[in-house]
């Protein structure tokens, strides 16, 4: 008994190297592998954004610095114009007024979205458990469209001769709208686009709304209807500044969205009529595919970025002055 007491002793006992301190432990290396390793995790996906989103824009840096057009492309030869695209671009009057024509765009649409999408999403916070399931089904099936898909329903239903729309207005007694053409003029294809884009949104604004509103205690909403609050003060003083980081959030990413919009307006009449509906992303496609100026198309492209980092900066400026004084 005393020899195996013994031996257990000597097994657990650490053993004393030279100099009489116990050796070192691999503890240390297994702690440098544990906190290296969230960056291992993150490598593949850092590798793939460098390789499909990185080196594409180099290759666009580089192309807004030549002159690229159909006889260089097919002699595959390098004519470097140095600041020259940007030069011609930021001298014609056609970018300033696409560029202005696409911030105003752009306003309007996320103005709307956000009205309708917050007015959405607090319906679905008041609406019974099968009618908030039908709303909240119909929304997804929505916002689950492809784009494309949803652009050629939209023509479908605005056509001139056959469209639902022209058809139901005609029907009500408006028959001058029996045969309206919605794409012919500035005013009614920027319309049918808006229509277009608002609704593709709107699902993503209220159902992200609806799940904000279930983290609000229903103790607030209790209190301020006992003090009296009405619909619009219990919005106004429980549910606006709660969740005001999300609509502060969510503006945010809708203006992205809209203002690179591109498959819609392409769609609907590629910037036509006249090139009157063209915005930045398509103006960049035009001048650069449709027009075979294809290091005019990447300068134009890389300003377009440019214009959409000062607007993203200027919110976020406004967006952390807002909350430095609210502290």
């Amino acid at each position: 008994m005393a020899v195996q007491l013994d031996d257990a002793v000597g097994k657990s006992a650490p053993r004393i190297g030279k100099g009489g301190a116990p050796p070192a432990r691999s503890g240390s290396g297994s702690r440098r592998i544990a906190r290296g390793a969230p960056y291992l995790l993150l490598l593949p996906a850092v590798a793939a954004t460098a390789v499909f989103l990185g080196w594409p824009m180099v290759r666009n840096i580089l192309l807004s610095f030549q002159n690229l057009n159909m006889k260089e492309l097919i002699q595959h030869l390098t004519e470097w114009r140095g600041i020259g695209n940007y030069q011609e671009v930021l001298g014609s009057e056609q970018f300033w007024r696409v560029t202005l024509r696409t911030i105003v765009f752009t306003a309007v649409n996320v103005t709307l979205i956000m009205l309708f999408g917050v007015l959405i999403g607090l319906l679905l916070a008041r609406l019974g458990k099968k009618m908030r399931l039908t709303l909240s089904v119909a929304l997804v099936l929505a916002w689950a469209m492809p784009v494309i898909a949803a652009t050629t329903v939209f023509q479908w239903l605005f056509d001139s001769r056959y469209g639902v729309v022209n058809w139901v207005l005609d029907k009500l007694g408006w028959h001058s709208m029996a045969g309206y053409d919605w794409v012919g003029t500035q005013l009614s294809t920027f319309f049918v686009i808006t229509v277009l884009i608002v609704w593709q949104s709107l699902p993503f604004v209220a159902l992200n709304l609806y799940a904000a509103t279930t983290t609000i205690p229903k103790e607030l909403y209790e209190a301020a209807r006992m003090d009296g609050a009405g619909t619009w003060k219990v919005f106004t003083s429980v549910t606006f500044p709660f969740l005001k980081p999300f609509f502060l959030a969510t503006t945010f990413l809708e203006v992205i969205w809209v203002f690179k919009a591109f498959p819609q307006i392409f769609a609907i009449n590629q910037g036509g009529p006249d090139r009157l509906t063209e915005t930045l992303p398509v103006y960049a496609f035009t001048e650069g595919v449709g027009n075979l100026h294809f290091g005019m198309g990447a300068a134009i492209s890389l300003l377009t970025i440019v214009v959409l980092l000062a607007m993203t900066a200027y919110y976020l400026r406004l967006t952390l002055k807002q909350e430095e004084d609210e502290l």
